[in-house]
C-alpha cells in the first residue's frame, strides 16, 4: 500500500474545495472525490446537485459514503506529509515577532516563505510544497508574505482587488467595475502598480537629494561651529594677550609711582639724617663746653679764671640754625603724570585693536550704488552711482513711493537680510552729513523722527563739529580728530550696526542688541547746500584694507 502511495502524485489526494489532504473522502456518481464536509456544504448553498469539477448534475442527491480505499491512501500521505514536515521543520526559522506565520502549521508556527491571493493562507516552506507541485495549485498567484490577506479582498463582493480606479483612486476588484465604478478609469492592478512606483523612483530620489542637501547643511553648520570656535579661540587668545599687557603695564605704571615716591621719601629722611647727625654733634660739643664753663664758675682763682676767659677756644664754632628744616616732598602731580603715561599706554593699545577690529570688518566689503529712485528732488548723482550731493535747482521727478520727498536723503540698490556687510563714505571738506541703514519699510514722505523705532541706524553730523547717534534720543559724540572717511558695519543676525573713522581705525559709535527682521538698505544724506559751504559730495569709496 505505502509502495502504491509513491506512485500518485500530490494533487491527487488534496480535495479540490477545500485544497487539503482529503478527510473522510467521498466519491459522487461521476467519479469525483471530494471531502464529506466539502461537498455536503456546497450542495447544501446550491439549489441544483452538481460536480464542482465536471458540472455533471444529479436529479436526485446522491447518497454519501467514506471511500475506505482513498480514505486510507490519504491518511498514509498525511502522515507521510507531516513526518516530511516534522523533518524539515528543524530547517526552517520559527515565525518571530513582526515576521508572518504560516497559516497551516500547528502548534509552533513556522515562518512563512508565500502567501497566496487565492488561497488567502501563508506558507512555510513545507506548507507550500503543494502550491510548487499541483498543477491545479501553481496557477494561484505567490507573493512576499504578508499579514491581513483578507484586506485583499473587496469587502462588498469577496473578490479579489486585483483592478485600480484611477477615477477613484482606490483598489476594486473585477464585479466593481459593473457597478459603483462602471464609467470609471479603471486599470490593472499591476498598471498602476508600474506608475506608482515609478513616480514613487522618483520621490525616493527627490527625498535622497533632500537627504544629501540636508547633510551637506550639516557639515556647513559643522563647518561653521568649527569656524566660530577657531574665532572665538583666537579671540580669547588676543584678549588675554591684550589684557596680560595692560595688567602689566599698569602693575609697571604702579610698581615706578611707588618707587618715585619711596625715592622722594628716602632722600627727604637722608637729608633730615645728616641735619640731626650734625645737630647731635653741636649739642656734644656744646655740653663738653657747658661742663668747662660750670667749673669755671665755681673756680676761687682770680687769675686762672681770666686767663681762662681769654682763651682763643673760649666757644666752640656752632651752625646758625634759623634758616635750616626738612621740607616734605611735594607728591602733587605724581599720580596725575602715572595715569597719564598710562592712559598713552592705553591709547596706543586700543589703536591696535581698533585696526585689527577694522581689519576684520572690511572683509565684509560690499559694492554699493545709490539708488535714484529713491533719491530727493534736490540730490545730484553722479552716473557710476557712488557720487551724491545737494543742488540748489529741485528738479521735476514723480513722486513714486520709493522716494523721499521731505528729507535730502536716498538709499542704495542693494538691499542686506542676512549675513555681515561693510561700505565706506567719504566725508571730507563737509559740515553737515547724514549715513547708516534703513529698513525697507522706512516711510519716506514727510518729516521723518530719525530713530531706531522708526527703522533708521545713523549717525550725523549736524554742524561742523557736532556728531549725533541717532539712538532717539541722539547721543553726543566725543571725536577726536574729524572723521574724512566713515565705514559702516552691520551684523543682521548680532543685531549690530558700527561706525569707524576708517583713517585713525577707531569706533565712533555702535547700535547694539538691534531687532532686524526687514531687509536693510546703506542710506546717506549730504545735507543741505549751505550757501556753498557744504557742497562737496558724499562718496561711496572703494575699500582699500588696512595692513
Amino acid at each position: 500500500m505505502a509502495a502504491a502511495s509513491c506512485l500518485l502524485t500530490e494533487d491527487q489526494f488534496l480535495c479540490s474545495i477545500c485544497l487539503d489532504v482529503f478527510t473522510d473522502p467521498v466519491t459522487i456518481p461521476c467519479g469525483h472525490n471530494f471531502c464529506k464536509t466539502c461537498i455536503t456544504e456546497h450542495w447544501n448553498s446550491n439549489v441544483q446537485c452538481q460536480c464542482p469539477n465536471c458540472k455533471e448534475v444529479f436529479n436526485t442527491r446522491p447518497e454519501l459514503k467514506v471511500n475506505t480505499f482513498i480514505s486510507e491512501m490519504a491518511a498514509q500521505f498525511r502522515q507521510s506529509a507531516q513526518q516530511k514536515a516534522s523533518s524539515s521543520s528543524s530547517e526552517q526559522q520559527v515565525s518571530k515577532p513582526g515576521e508572518v506565520p504560516c497559516d497551516v502549521c500547528t502548534g509552533t508556527k513556522l515562518k512563512a516563505l508565500k502567501s497566496c491571493l487565492v488561497c488567502l493562507a501563508s506558507y512555510c516552506k513545507t506548507h507550500l510544497e503543494p502550491h510548487l507541485t499541483a498543477s491545479r495549485l501553481q496557477r494561484h498567484q505567490l507573493i512576499d508574505p504578508v499579514e491581513n490577506l483578507e484586506g485583499r479582498m473587496c469587502t462588498k463582493h469577496d473578490k479579489l482587488l486585483e483592478l485600480y480606479c484611477k477615477t477613484d483612486q482606490m483598489c476594486v476588484c473585477m464585479l466593481c467595475t459593473y457597478s459603483d465604478h462602471k464609467t470609471h478609469n479603471v486599470v490593472p492592478l499591476k498598471n498602476e502598480y508600474e506608475v506608482i512606483k515609478v513616480k514613487l523612483g522618483k520621490t525616493e530620489a527627490e527625498i535622497q537629494q533632500m537627504i544629501q542637501k540636508r547633510q551637506l547643511k550639516i557639515q556647513e553648520i559643522k563647518h561653521s561651529v568649527e569656524l566660530s570656535k577657531e574665532g572665538a579661540d583666537r579671540e580669547i587668545a588676543d584678549g588675554v594677550q591684550v589684557f596680560t599687557a595692560l595688567k602689566e603695564s599698569v602693575e609697571r605704571s604702579q610698581a615706578e609711582l611707588i618707587d618715585t615716591i619711596k625715592e622722594k621719601q628716602r632722600k627727604t629722611e637722608k637729608q633730615a639724617e645728616d641735619f640731626i647727625k650734625e645737630l647731635e654733634q653741636e649739642i656734644s660739643e656744646l655740653k663738653k663746653r657747658s661742663s668747662e664753663v660750670e667749673q669755671l664758675s665755681q673756680s676761687e682763682d682770680h687769675l686762672h679764671l681770666l686767663l681762662s676767659l681769654v682763651s682763643p677756644n673760649a666757644a666752640p664754632p656752632t651752625k646758625n640754625w634759623t634758616e635750616v628744616g626738612v621740607r616734605p616732598p611735594s607728591y602733587e602731580g605724581t599720580v596725575v603724570r602715572a595715569v597719564n603715561q598710562l592712559e598713552e599706554t592705553l591709547s596706543k593699545q586700543m589703536k591696535k585693536l581698533f585696526e585689527v577690529e577694522l581689519k576684520r570688518v572690511q572683509q565684509y566689503a560690499v559694492d554699493v550704488t545709490l539708488d535714484p529712485h529713491t533719491a530727493h528732488p534736490n540730490l545730484i548723482l553722479s552716473d557710476d552711482g557712488k557720487q551724491v550731493k545737494h543742488g540748489d535747482v529741485k528738479k521735476n521727478l514723480p513722486d513714486n513711493r520709493e522716494r523721499f520727498n521731505y528729507c535730502v536723503r536716498l538709499l542704495a540698490k542693494q538691499s542686506f537680510s542676512s549675513g555681515r556687510f561693510y561700505y565706506e563714505v567719504q566725508v571730507k571738506g563737509k559740515t553737515d552729513w547724514i549715513l547708516g541703514v534703513a529698513r525697507e519699510s522706512i516711510n519716506r514722505k514727510g518729516m521723518i523722527a530719525t530713530s531706531p523705532q522708526n527703522g533708521y541706524w545713523t549717525i550725523w553730523l549736524k554742524s561742523k563739529t557736532e556728531y549725533e547717534a541717532l539712538a532717539g534720543p541722539p547721543v553726543r559724540l566725543s571725536v577726536k580728530s574729524e572723521p574724512e572717511k566713515v565705514g559702516v558695519f552691520v551684523d543682521y543676525e548680532e543685531g549690530l550696526v558700527s561706525f569707524y573713522d576708517v583713517d585713525a581705525a577707531a569706533l565712533i559709535y555702535s547700535f547694539t542688541g538691534c531687532s532686524f527682521t526687514e531687509k536693510l538698505y546703506p542710506q546717506i544724506g549730504p545735507g543741505s547746500h549751505n550757501g556753498s559751504k557744504n557742497s562737496a559730495p558724499l562718496i561711496i569709496c572703494p575699500v582699500n584694507h588696512t595692513e
